[in-house]
């Protein structure tokens, strides 16, 4: 079974509905330890679209990085960020969301249709809008969404790194790697990781536990 290419089919589908402008919108970084959540959202231009788009987790770095300078020269890219502090306080998912929102609404111009990655309308969104289940897979709009989303969080992750050197953020973007978890027991917890996720929680309660 070969793996699907992104195409324009949603995205020609929805201006023969009369939407002119039209958003794909994904986020990245929901399972980390540590970090914010990135959520990007493309207004594509259908005469001046990049070459070689796919969903991120498909491309080479090198290639994402290319990709990335071209969209960003190309397309209405909006990119918005929930912090650690908002994914602890409202939980993931719904932080997820809310960067969604934030990126929609950080347009230059705002959509009339939103195409979002995923099965869920983020809560607030009033423009209209419909889902698509692995839609960095099938939709050009999302695809770019999800590589912008990528490459920045990834930076914001290497620059991190740098700070709080020995957590290999520069290389495992805050996911829970072996090294990170290790880390983590060794090096403790900083204010850059998620206090409601369990593997950061055990700790904190481990040494709650130690200190009293």
């Amino acid at each position: 079974m070969s793996k699907s290419i992104p195409d324009f089919s949603f995205e020609t589908a929805a201006h023969d509905r009369g939407f002119l402008r039209i958003a794909g919108v994904d986020e990245v970084g929901r399972g980390p330890l540590s970090g914010p959540v990135t959520a990007a959202a493309v207004v594509l231009d259908p005469s001046n679209i990049p070459e070689g788009m796919n969903d991120s987790k498909a491309l080479s770095v090198k290639k994402r990085e290319a990709l990335f300078d071209l969209i960003m020269t190309a397309a209405d890219v909006s990119i918005a960020h929930a912090t650690v502090e908002e994914i602890d306080e409202m939980n993931i998912l719904r932080a997820s969301h809310v960067a969604m929102v934030r990126a929609i609404e950080g347009l230059a111009t705002a959509p009339d249709h939103v195409l979002i990655d995923g099965n869920m309308v983020p809560r607030g969104l009033t423009l209209s809008s419909e889902t698509i289940i692995k839609g960095d897979a099938k939709s050009l709009s999302i695809s770019a969404a999800s590589i912008v989303a990528k490459i920045t969080r990834d930076r914001i992750m290497v620059d991190l790194a740098q700070q709080y050197p020995g957590y290999g953020w520069e290389t495992n973007a805050g996911y829970p790697s072996k090294s990170h978890r290790l880390a983590l027991q060794n090096l403790g917890v900083t204010p850059h990781h998620r206090r409601s996720f369990k593997p950061v929680h055990n700790i904190l309660y481990q040494q709650k536990n130690v200190s009293d």
